[in-house]
């Protein structure tokens, strides 16, 4: 079964309630995503622990309901 929109910013959104995110569907099947997350959170972490730690947020659905997801990253501006 795929992951709505919804509940990929839902869970992005519990562990970081400052996120702006923007989602695209790639597919029109709601199974291959691409994400744009912003976030305070990232400060001083690198490219790799920022992806980490929204793999983290989606709670292990990587590769299971959610099965693509293309993630960028960024810092908000100053």
């Amino acid at each position: 079964m795929p992951m709505p929109a919804a509940d990929i910013e839902r869970m992005i959104k519990t562990r970081f309630p400052d996120a702006q995110i923007v989602l695209k569907d790639l597919a029109g099947d709601n199974d291959h995503w691409a994400a744009h997350v912003v976030s305070a959170a990232f400060k001083g972490k690198s490219r790799v622990q920022q992806h980490q730690m929204v793999y983290d947020a989606l709670g292990g659905n990587m590769g299971g309901v959610l099965h693509a997801l293309q993630l960028t990253t960024a810092l908000p501006p100053d």
